[in-house]
């Protein structure tokens, strides 16, 4: 869903997450997670390193980067655009 249509209170599903379409659902249930709750102090490199190993290839970075800003929005966060977490996805994790 677009981060400027998130209503904190209406997150119910994973749809309903901030950057979270249809696909990227089906990529966090394929990893075991089926609600926003289960997103709650995980780390967004050891799922985004999950989904690469469980796919058996290497995913898109960016898809770190909504890791990043769905578990961010889950601790908390502001819903923001998930490109506004790349730079520090780089800084931070460098090439994955």
């Amino acid at each position: 869903m677009s981060p400027a249509k998130v209503k904190r209170a209406r997150v119910h599903r994973l749809t309903d997450l901030p950057n979270v379409g249809p696909a990227t659902a089906m990529d966090l249930e394929f990893i075991g997670i089926s609600a926003p709750e289960q997103l709650s102090g995980k780390d967004p490199l050891k799922l985004y390193r999950r989904l690469c190993s469980k796919r058996g290839a290497r995913q898109d970075p960016c898809v770190l980067d909504v890791f990043i800003s769905i578990t961010r929005f889950m601790s908390g966060d502001e819903p923001r655009p998930w490109w506004t977490y790349t730079e520090e996805r780089k800084r931070r994790y460098g090439p994955v």
